[in-house]
């Protein structure tokens, strides 16, 4: 099972993730956008 958790800053994703992978015995995979984008070289032609 893949649960997926979405919203805004602020609205307690975080805690709902950890609630959630404890109740069912699973794992948290974050995918922030600004730690994906954090190692990308950026470059403009």
């Amino acid at each position: 099972m893949i649960l997926v958790l979405t919203g805004p800053t602020g609205t307690g994703k975080s805690k709902l993730a950890i609630s959630l992978a404890n109740r069912i015995n699973g794992e948290i995979v974050n995918a922030d956008a600004f730690q994906v984008y954090e190692k990308l070289r950026i470059a403009t032609a």
